[in-house]
């Protein structure tokens, strides 16, 4: 098919393209080159919610939810595209899962909820650079003293990442996706280093562990 032109990334525009690449969404995690990786972390990942009430951020399929909630007390997954949402249902989930529609940066409908975890998988690279530490005080105020917080994200790779296309004045850095349907959708994907993620949780961080794999990186600190 005819790729056509991509439009600049907004906030409403990266909606529209991760609903429609809800279906193929996970082919990301068929590369072969990912697979240590991939194996690694969904093997890390359980023991460190055990007993806790976990707060998911950007759900989206689904893909991380069971091997993060496998020995939690509880875990709410939320994702703001039913798309993504729908897939993630149908998947074989602890007893203890609930999904709920919520937008990442406000958590609206949220406020009674108590939860003493959150996670993140793949949601920081996309989170403008003005609005992330915004962003993170308002997850940390949702999330009781002591609380634990486990962000996993990508590492770029020449060899297996999609090429950065441009960067704004602000230091972010953009990529341009295909579709199956020939469409070309312009997504905001940023690559932090540890120095930049512990900068960004450094007011109210502490017993910060942050592991670089070959593909991803996982960083887990503690609310102060």
């Amino acid at each position: 098919m005819t790729a056509h032109p991509a439009s600049p990334a907004t906030e409403e525009s990266m909606a529209r393209y991760y609903a429609q690449r809800a279906e193929i969404y996970e082919r990301v995690y068929h590369k072969p080159e990912r697979q240590p990786d991939l194996r690694a972390i969904e093997a890390w990942l359980p023991a460190q919610f055990k007993d806790r009430r976990v707060l998911e951020i950007a759900c989206g399929t689904g893909w991380w939810t069971p091997h993060g909630a496998r020995d939690a007390a509880s875990w709410l997954a939320t994702d703001l595209n039913p798309e993504t949402m729908a897939i993630a249902r149908t998947k074989a989930m602890p007893a203890h899962v609930r999904f709920a529609a919520a937008d990442a940066y406000t958590l609206q409908g949220l406020e009674d909820e108590r939860f003493d975890a959150a996670f993140a998988g793949f949601w920081w690279s996309h989170v403008p650079l003005a609005r992330l530490r915004p962003w993170l005080a308002m997850l940390h105020a949702r999330l009781e003293p002591g609380a634990v917080i486990v962000m996993l994200d990508n590492l770029y790779s020449d060899d297996s990442s999609t090429p950065i296309s441009r960067r704004d004045a602000d230091g972010n850095s953009y990529q341009l996706r295909p579709l199956d349907d020939g469409s070309v959708h312009e997504v905001l994907k940023n690559f932090p280093t540890r120095d930049d993620a512990v900068a960004a949780i450094a007011p109210c961080a502490r017993d910060v562990e942050w592991t670089a794999h070959g593909y991803y990186w996982a960083l887990r600190y503690a609310l102060a």
